[in-house]
């Protein structure tokens, strides 16, 4: 990796959101005191709006990260359920196990835990990332625990966090009740060209740079355009034009690295890449254009759901099958953009399962080769039964990620033949399903 060569002593472009990574623009400040305020305030909501990669959730690890030791949490994260499951989800934080319970027990249960933490003088708040995925009827029950309450004050407070189709439903008739509650409702914009030298600065710093100027003047205009100053976005090209500068050893990168950046990844500038996403947008309606595994979990739904992007006209350099013992659950292209694969919605690849990380490995594809590195999971990503940090991957390698096989094939017109295993492993042995941990 380029670590050694830049001096820095961690990833600073990791796309997990870690917490010492935050970079407080102005509006994301802003957010972020309005999260905090829930705390002291109980009389209301408080809802938080953003694009994909906007930083919503690494906002809310922040917030999470400074709490006092008396906040109670229950964070969800997993929104495409039905009432029951809702209720279930949230009982589940606080430490219950309720799936054979009904829906007046579960309301009992959960009423009676609200004034036990409030009676021991501790605080009790409720964060729901992905809010747009809520059916109407669940966000309904979240206006109704809501009004759980003492003769002085509400116990439960809650943050609702989303992408802008959030606003959509909560302005829909069917939630009047739930807006007249609503205390601070905030969008979160992306950074600005301003910004984006901050932020790139920022992380450098907290990745070991001291103050150096790795990333030239010349950079940020370029970073903004292709951008738009979404966190995210900003975190991938970033990444890859220190790949690129890596690829020349060099220790600061030009302009001319974050275009061969932009020229790998294939993207066009910021303003027409959302022009096409309105336009595909007005549409479709019904999907996200993502793939999907929905697995079996404890108390949830089971059986295995795909969700398959529709064909495209990029050229595919390999290919994922995700496999579950002999059985085939679907397969995604590799192109140039990179391929995150995690637990939540906003991953390339989800696989819903609680042994994957949030963001949980990345593909990063080029013309040669596709390389898997580790995001820093709690589980890892193992190959021939071995723990693994970063490889390139070979033609039929299968990459184990909790109970699934993801096995790769290339695509390249022109194989290259790589004799070597390419394999980085950690101070851990062979794992197994029964040694992973619930992330």
């Amino acid at each position: 990796m380029y670590l050694d060569l830049f001096k820095l002593h961690d990833l600073p472009f990791r796309l997990s959101p870690d917490p010492q990574y935050l970079y407080l623009s102005k509006h994301h400040a802003r957010a972020k005191a309005y999260m905090e305020s829930t705390i002291w305030f109980t009389d209301g909501f408080v809802i938080i709006t953003g694009e994909i990669g906007a930083g919503k959730t690494t906002l809310i690890e922040s917030v999470l990260a400074d709490l006092d030791k008396d906040v109670i949490v229950a964070q969800i994260n997993q929104t495409q359920v039905t009432q029951l499951e809702f209720l279930q989800a949230v009982l589940v934080q606080f430490g219950f196990t309720p799936f054979r319970m009904k829906k007046a027990e579960l309301i009992a249960t959960l009423n009676s835990f609200l004034i036990e933490q409030y009676a021991a003088g501790r605080k009790v708040l409720l964060i729901v990332d992905e809010a747009q995925n809520l059916p109407l009827e669940v966000l309904e029950e979240v206006r109704l625990l809501s009004g759980v309450e003492t003769t002085r004050e509400k116990v439960l407070r809650i943050i609702l966090a989303g992408q802008p189709e959030l606003n959509e439903k909560l302005d829909s008739p069917a939630l009047i009740q739930l807006v007249q509650r609503v205390r601070l409702r905030f969008h979160l914009t992306p950074l600005s060209a301003e910004d984006i030298r901050g932020y790139v600065n920022h992380r450098l710093n907290v990745a070991g740079a001291e103050g150096r100027k790795i990333f030239a003047e010349d950079c940020f205009p370029m970073i903004f355009e292709y951008t738009g100053g979404v966190p995210r976005l900003v975190n991938t090209l970033c990444e890859t034009a220190m790949m690129a500068a890596f690829t020349e050893d060099r220790d600061q990168v030009t302009a001319n690295d974050v275009g061969s950046a932009i020229t790998e990844l294939r993207w066009p500038v910021y303003a027409a890449r959302r022009e096409a996403q309105s336009a595909v947008t007005a549409g479709h309606t019904s999907d996200t254009g993502r793939f999907r595994v929905d697995t079996e979990t404890t108390g949830q739904r089971g059986g295995p759901k795909l969700y398959i992007p529709p064909p495209d006209e990029e050229v595919n350099y390999g290919r994922l099958t995700v496999r579950q013992g002999h059985k085939q659950l679907g397969e995604v292209a590799l192109h140039l953009a990179p391929l995150v694969i995690g637990r939540t919605p906003d991953n390339d690849l989800q696989i819903d399962n609680r042994f994957v990380s949030r963001h949980h490995c990345r593909i990063l594809s080029t013309r040669e080769s596709s390389v898997i590195e580790d995001l820093n999971s709690t589980n890892g990503i193992r190959m021939q039964s071995r723990r693994i940090k970063r490889r390139r991957l070979r033609d039929g390698d299968v990459i184990c990620i909790g109970p699934y096989d993801l096995v790769y094939s290339d695509e390249r017109p022109n194989k290259h033949s790589d004799t070597s295993t390419g394999l980085e492993f950690d101070d851990r042995g062979p794992e197994d399903a029964e040694g992973l941990e619930e992330t």
